[in-house]
């Protein structure tokens, strides 16, 4: 399946802003699966510096410089990227019991090492009681660790209600799942925290997913936003499996990755330091386009 993307993320600043410097996670990489045909990151005004990079888990990082006071800035993402069908495939991982043995083994410290994603992270602690008991309970009759992986990510889907500006970006997953509500993030890293605390590795993705407008209604251009999802590493035979918990489906042909890291700290879209006076404003806006 071919589709065209367009990210767009603009700020507007009230009063002129100086020393700004940004890092940008918007460009898609090659992955198996995903083949990036295409992709062109605009920057509005031009900065005086910029470079790329790749960072610590691999993903395409944009460094941006701009000496001069500016009014706003917009980046905007153009890509045409190829997504595979992922094979059916048996369950190749082991009884959960068996995981910590499997996890043992694993003696390199890679980019790709699950002993990145046992541990908390920045954004997301230790699941307290109430979690830890969630998730043992769902994940309890699961014969393997990928079934436990899919059972709690529908467990936590008919727990939770899909609720925009029912939380913000610093949320803990804590107050999120006592709340019952909130988005993507939100759901992604209350799996996270559960799954960690049943001894899987588990990580955050960004990226795109396509969605389809209601029966009979034209799709409404921008509509769409960034989306997260959770990537968990199920053993040696397995390795790494990605759910979708906010929709309760494995992430599939829909489903394009930006960034991994180990919560939205690692993969955030973008993040700068400015010197600012006075208030400021942002839109974003996606566009998923399947190619005929």
């Amino acid at each position: 399946m071919l589709y065209d993307v367009t990210l767009r993320i603009s700020y507007e600043y009230e009063t002129p802003a100086t020393g700004a410097r940004y890092l940008l996670r918007m460009l898609p990489p090659d992955l198996p699966g995903q083949r990036l045909i295409a992709a062109v990151l605009d920057v509005s005004p031009k900065p005086e510096e910029r470079q790329e990079r790749p960072d610590y888990f691999g993903n395409r990082v944009t460094e941006l410089a701009f000496d001069e006071a500016i009014a706003g800035v917009a980046f905007t993402l153009r890509a045409r990227i190829e997504r595979l069908a992922a094979g059916g495939g048996l369950d190749a991982s082991p009884p959960l019991p068996r995981l910590t043995a499997e996890l043992a083994a694993q003696t390199r410290l890679s980019p790709a090492s699950p002993h990145h994603a046992v541990v908390p992270s920045p954004r997301i602690p230790a699941a307290g009681a109430e979690m830890s008991a969630f998730a043992s309970e769902a994940a309890a009759d699961a014969a393997s660790t990928a079934e436990a992986v899919e059972r709690l990510g529908r467990a936590l889907h008919r727990h939770m209600t899909f609720e925009t500006g029912a939380t913000h970006v610093d949320t803990t997953p804590e107050e999120a799942f006592a709340g019952g509500r909130g988005v993507c993030q939100d759901y992604s890293q209350i799996m996270i925290a559960m799954l960690r605390s049943l001894g899987i590795p588990a990580g955050y993705v960004s990226g795109f997913l396509r969605t389809e407008p209601p029966e009979g209604q034209p799709r409404l251009e921008g509509a769409d936003a960034m989306h997260a999802w959770v990537r968990a590493w199920c053993g040696a035979g397995a390795g790494w499996i990605e759910f979708d918990p906010t929709n309760a489906v494995p992430a599939g042909i829909d489903h394009l990755t930006v960034a991994v890291g180990r919560d939205y700290s690692d993969v955030a879209p973008v993040r700068g330091s400015i010197r600012l006076a006075g208030a400021h404003g942002s839109v974003q806006a996606v566009d998923v386009v399947p190619v005929d």
